[in-house]
């Protein structure tokens, strides 16, 4: 697909002339500016002190990186903001960016929200949980965490120490035996009266008394509970007391990092090479490091570090509230102006600190080395990727190794619950946030009609693209279709494309072959005798690699529907559990979840559930997962 270098059109002026004319029309205010080619597509947005002087500067026909010379040529028109402070126009410039996705801007292409860990202050007995987004249910949060894996972690190990159920409060109420989690000793069972209200609330106040830091004076507290126990002669209370001794130790250890200097900050180290970029953010909060995570900003060949580094800060922070120190690898350039910005956010200061010697160097020592081992793992996965892409294009005769790989899926129960699903892959791999789920619509529609559930898909995806991007230059149009199905899908697939005026895009059916057999696939293109790869072939893995991936993606979407459509647990696709043996399973083990984890011989322990219908039971989850 052509970018915007090749839809220019040739009579309309572009360059520093046109820049230049602006001139006239600003004054010194401080703003915010956006440069759009002949189409009016953003190529860049900015922010200045003085909007004149700023726009005089890219005025000047020479003495510009590559980068900007080429911006400028390309440059049709512009836009300004004025805002009463450089600072305003700091925080909107970010917000801009991250709007528009200007082609010449760095930009954080991962926002997603971090997860918090809950206690819960709405019952007696309070629930500790991970939770994610606004923060409106009542109770103490703990975090950012810097992945669910991380928080999920803690989680677990503080079950260990604290016993703290996490159960819903109506699974609390419909208890009347403890649940697999008092066996393995992960809760204190206050559902059925294993633990005093006052005794559980002692273990909720050490579980936040650790959650702020104060690890030490829990460790003592226990040390010396657990010597009381045993000159008491309760040597099964000791034991206990031990074991939550040990699983403390366990976290402190797993954490690594624990900063002694540092109470609450964002460690943030960027690493650049051959114009890519990694900024590893390790988060520390209460003394504990809580994680970290890399980010891959789009950056330019010549962009510098520090031009880098604060427009990560910027959007990473426009919709996250940041800590009160930022320990950063480089300068960058307007930390005073940032500083400023982030204090103002928060409602109390925010330092920004490039250390050069101490722990906190230390830390950004190994934030840096994390940043450069990650770049280079990113760097080789893009290499392969690239090979991958141009062995897609050989293989269908494409004229280009395709930027972006669209492949589709359905689901459904008989022609219930219907979903369709799409998938997209690219130079960088699965792009998931580019995945797409369609409830299929049609009432008209035969049951279990794969066919026609496909033209529903298409035709709504295609409308969708056409109404959205009709010149074909935001980059959201396959270069690639793969369907699941050989010459009748094809067909009725080709048929819908035609009608829509999207036939020219390429689109290859993928069938199972000769028994059905992964690895003997068979190639359907319209006009085309069908073939297959070589057994051993990478094209063919990563194309089995996508297909399983998008069937993934549509078995999941079914499956959420139709639990959100019936009120389902998992346990409804197991065949031989009906309402009864669910119902039974649900007050044996207290959750799907814990059926799901459950061993063979606890299934079997199960009021009316025989032993052929246990191994069942235990084969899907564990062999379907």
């Amino acid at each position: 697909m052509s970018g915007p270098d090749q839809t220019q059109p040739k009579d309309v002026a572009t360059g520093h002339e046109v820049i230049q004319s602006y001139l006239k029309t600003l004054d010194t205010s401080p703003g915010v500016y956006r440069m759009l080619d002949a189409q009016a597509r953003v190529l860049y947005v900015g922010k200045a002190r003085n909007l004149r002087a700023r726009v005089s500067n890219y005025g000047r026909p020479a003495g510009h990186s590559p980068r900007i010379a080429r911006m400028i040529s390309m440059t049709a028109s512009m836009m300004f903001l004025t805002t009463r402070t450089e600072t305003e126009a700091l925080l909107l410039e970010q917000n801009l960016i991250k709007q528009l996705k200007p082609k010449f801007n760095v930009l954080l292409r991962d926002d997603k929200s971090f997860p918090n860990i809950l206690v819960t202050a709405d019952h007696d007995f309070p629930q500790i949980k991970k939770h994610r987004g606004a923060k409106k249910e009542k109770g103490a949060y703990y975090g950012p965490f810097a992945s669910a894996g991380a928080v999920n972690r803690t989680l677990n190990q503080l079950q260990r120490v604290f016993l703290l159920r996490d159960c819903s409060n109506a699974m609390f109420e419909s208890r009347t035996r403890p649940c697999l989690q008092y066996q393995i000793k992960r809760c204190s069972a206050p559902c059925v009266g294993k633990i005093s209200a006052e005794e559980y609330r002692r273990s909720v106040k050490d579980a936040e008394t650790f959650l702020t830091g104060k690890t030490t004076d829990i460790q003592a507290r226990l040390a010396a509970e657990m010597g009381a126990a045993s000159e008491a002669m309760e040597f099964e209370r000791a034991a206990a007391l031990r074991d939550r001794i040990k699983a403390l130790t366990q976290v402190q250890t797993a954490q690594g990092i624990n900063p002694q200097s540092v109470a609450e900050a964002d460690i943030i180290a960027l690493h650049m090479d051959s114009g890519q970029a990694c900024v590893q953010v390790f988060f520390i909060r209460a003394n504990q490091n809580w994680g970290n995570k890399d980010y891959y900003p789009r950056v330019g060949p010549d962009v510098d570090a520090a031009e880098v580094l604060e427009a990560f800060v910027g959007q990473f922070y426009d919709t996250r509230e940041p800590p009160r120190q930022l320990i950063l690898s480089n300068e960058i350039e307007n930390p005073d102006l940032m500083a400023e910005a982030l204090s103002g956010k928060l409602g109390r200061k925010v330092e920004l600190l490039v250390p050069k010697r101490g722990e906190k160097a230390e830390l950004i020592d190994s934030a840096l080395r994390n940043a450069r081992e990650s770049l280079a793992r990113k760097m080789a996965e893009t290499a392969t990727q690239a090979r991958l892409m141009r062995g897609v294009a050989e293989a269908f005769d494409l004229k280009a190794p395709p930027e972006r790989i669209e492949v589709y899926d359905n689901s459904h129960i008989q022609g219930a619950f219907a979903v369709g699903a799409m998938i997209v892959a690219g130079p960088e791999g699965f792009l998931k946030n580019q995945y797409r789920k369609f409830n299929i619509r049609g009432d008209e529609l035969t049951p279990g009609d794969d066919f026609g559930m496909m033209k529903e898909v298409l035709t709504r995806r295609f409308k969708r693209l056409i109404k959205e991007d009709p010149e074909r230059t935001e980059g959201h149009w396959p270069d690639l279709l793969l369907i699941d199905g050989g010459a009748g899908q094809v067909s009725a697939v080709r048929e819908i494309m035609e009608a829509h005026g999207v036939g020219d895009i390429p689109m290859v059916g993928v069938a199972k072959g000769i028994d059905r057999d992964a690895g003997k696939e068979e190639f359907y293109r319209t006009g085309k005798q069908p073939f297959a790869l070589r057994h051993n072939d990478p094209v063919l893995y990563f194309i089995q690699r996508m297909r399983d991936e998008a069937h993934r993606f549509a078995i999941g979407t079914h499956r959420a529907k139709r639990a959100k459509s019936v009120g389902a647990t998992p346990l409804d696709d197991v065949p031989g559990v009906g309402a009864a043996r669910k119902r039974a399973l649900l007050a044996h083990f207290g959750s799907a979840k814990a059926v799901a984890r459950a061993n063979l011989s606890d299934l079997k322990a199960v009021e009316g559930v025989s032993g052929a219908l246990a191994e069942k039971i235990y084969d899907f989850f564990h062999e379907r997962g």
